[in-house]
């Protein structure tokens, strides 16, 4: 769970809210998994800052490291790979559409 704010005084209000909602659905938080009054980091594999969602660098460098992919395996981990950072490429419906080809071509000769 994230909860951000423009500013302290509004985040106070949102997360008396989120508390609030949190008890009256009698549902608890571990300390020692909460942290507060962080002003960016790692979030579900995005970084969170002021800015707002970001790309995160190691899925770009997990990327960059890959080999060309040689079979159908290789295409449907990038494709995977690439399902993450679809919200940051534009026209990436466009540029990813030759991988989905190749494996719907793939897919139907293993038929």
């Amino acid at each position: 769970m994230l909860v951000k704010s423009k500013n302290k005084a509004d985040h106070m209000v949102n997360l008396r809210e989120t508390f609030n909602g949190l008890r009256e659905s009698r549902l608890k938080l571990k300390q020692e998994k909460c942290s507060f009054g962080i002003v960016s980091g790692k979030f579900l594999g995005y970084m969170i800052s002021e800015k707002g969602i970001e790309l995160n660098p190691d899925k770009i460098q997990a990327l960059l490291m890959m080999k060309p992919p040689n079979n159908y395996k290789d295409v449907q981990h990038l494709t995977g790979c690439l399902a993450a950072l679809i919200r940051f490429i534009s026209k990436s419906g466009d540029r990813n559409l030759p991988f989905f080809k190749t494996l719907r071509i793939s897919l139907s000769s293993r038929r």
